[in-house]
């Protein structure tokens, strides 16, 4: 028997929990109830991979904002006041090619965006000009690199940088490489050991590396063993060296249902934003609606205009 097309919708929220909470096994009881959800993007569209900071009493989460009728995705901000009520919402970043992953990073008083832009063969780092709205491109920190997911983090006086690579056979779902440098803006040495894990159940970078009160360095991971993006692990770093690196997968699975009632096939994000932690997590949806959506965007490749007009089945 012949099934529908299978889409994803992401959605992105803000959990009023610290990151390491979500350290301990089980996570966190009644979770769910703390989750303050961005607003649908509507029909064909969805948020995904939240970052974000806090600054002067706001909360700014940068977002994947993507459209099935285009295939194609900006990055969006959205801001929350004191009390997480939603403000507003503006694109910030767009480029010809995709962009996701909106890492962010305060450094030396200024705010820094390293998006994911694997089309243009780069991980490239922008620098806001006028944050949070105006951003430019500072620098390719690795060139000729189709990377992805690249989370950074300063330990032990140095950068350390988290990614994958764009390959054949999902390649990008089931490896970890990682990259070094004195300074943010580079240069950037790959790790002689790269990739430094290979598995699909737990590679892929999925959050912001953070520490652990003894100053253990874990990196959030997703497990595409099921799915793209079907859950998150924790990595940690028991050696972190130039010369070597060491790991070990600690116990917690982070799935969709432990913190939405109706996006529970996939949870691909944990970020850090002070004291509260942004999180992802998707529905899929079978319909053959997509065929029509499919259509239109290539009669509009071509120059013959969407006919019709698009909606989203549940």
């Amino acid at each position: 028997m012949i099934r529908p097309p299978s889409s994803d919708f992401w959605q992105a929220g803000i959990v009023q929990a610290p990151i390491t909470a979500f350290l301990q096994s089980p996570a966190p009881a009644g979770i769910s109830g703390k989750v303050t959800w961005l607003p649908d993007p509507g029909p064909w569209r969805y948020l995904a991979d939240p970052f974000g900071l806090q600054r002067n009493g706001a909360t700014h989460v940068f977002v994947e904002a993507f459209d099935y009728r285009t295939k194609h995705a900006a990055i969006e901000h959205h801001e929350f006041g004191p009390d997480l009520a939603w403000r507003g919402k503006a694109t910030v970043l767009s480029r010809p090619f995709h962009l996701s992953y909106p890492y962010i990073i305060e450094h030396d008083g200024e705010v820094f965006m390293i998006p994911e832009s694997q089309r243009a063969g780069e991980i490239a780092l922008y620098r806001a000009r006028d944050f949070p709205r105006q951003w430019v491109r500072e620098t390719a920190l690795l060139a000729g690199i189709p990377g992805a997911e690249a989370s950074v983090l300063h330990h032990e006086g140095r950068w350390w940088m988290f990614f994958t690579v764009v390959g054949p056979q999902a390649r990008d779902q089931r490896e970890l490489h990682v990259a070094y440098a004195d300074k943010l803006t580079g240069p950037w040495q790959l790790h002689p050991q790269n990739p430094v894990r290979q598995d699909r159940r737990g590679a892929r970078p999925g959050g912001t590396p953070f520490f652990t009160r003894d100053g253990g360095v874990i990196l959030p991971v997703q497990d595409c063993g099921r799915t793209y993006g079907g859950s998150l692990r924790l990595l940690r770093f028991t050696t972190l060296t130039p010369e070597h690196i060491a790991i070990e997968r600690l116990g917690p699975e982070l799935t969709g249902d432990l913190f939405s009632p109706t996006h529970q096939d996939g949870c691909h994000t944990l970020a850090q934003c002070g004291e509260l932690t942004l999180i992802d997590t998707k529905r899929t949806v079978r319909t053959w609606a997509r065929h029509k959506i499919n259509l239109q965007r290539h009669m509009a490749q071509m120059g013959l205009g969407y006919v019709g007009r698009p909606r989203q089945d549940s």
